[in-house]
């Protein structure tokens, strides 16, 4: 028994509205966005994707297109638009994690190291050597609150999604029991603009 394929003939047309104030430009496969809090840019390619920018009444719009709609096209047609979505809201309003510090047992010191590329987390369960987390490219880290909330903030979600998780990780508890060992770094809060 053989098994057939059934593919969607009607194609994909997903459309992406820009607003004011922001600059799209489609370059082969680059894709770059500009707003008022920067510019992102990123490769998005597929070869039976097409990605163009229309002209419309109410305004301009990104248009990804493709002629037929298998499933791994309409997979990549969604990815492709989340991403260029996250990019417009990136430019514009920004994007902010909230971390909080946890330490029951040994006081944490956390700072920002000098020139802003790493966070240091030392006397993390009485250790002498402090750890360090890495700060992805265009991501801004700040410390409030005597050392108890970590704010990590900027334009590229994928960029502060990956450095809060970096300063999650290296709190990352092996060997103990966490039920008793509750220190560490943990996320409380996500969101689009600046964090109050």
């Amino acid at each position: 028994m053989t098994k057939s394929v059934k593919e969607k003939t009607g194609g994909i047309n997903i459309c992406i509205p820009i607003p004011e104030g922001v600059k799209v430009t489609i370059d082969g496969r680059r894709a770059k966005v500009e707003g008022p809090k920067g510019g992102i840019e990123r490769e998005l390619w597929h070869p039976k994707l097409h990605i163009q920018i229309e002209k419309r009444d109410t305004g301009n719009e990104i248009v990804i297109k493709a002629d037929s709609a298998t499933k791994v096209e309409r997979a990549m047609a969604g990815t492709y638009a989340s991403h260029l979505r996250n990019m417009i809201t990136g430019v514009t309003g920004g994007f902010f994690y909230k971390l909080k510090v946890v330490h029951a047992h040994f006081p944490m010191q956390v700072a920002v190291t000098k020139g802003g590329k790493g966070v240091s987390v030392s006397n993390f369960l009485g250790e002498r050597k402090p750890r360090i987390a890495k700060v992805e490219a265009g991501v801004k880290v700040e410390i409030k609150g005597k050392g108890e909330e970590i704010v990590v903030s900027g334009i590229n979600k994928e960029a502060v999604g990956q450095t809060a998780a970096n300063i999650e990780q290296i709190t990352r508890i092996k060997g103990y029991d966490p039920r008793v060992f509750q220190d560490g770094i943990y996320l409380v809060e996500k969101g689009v603009g600046t964090s109050v």
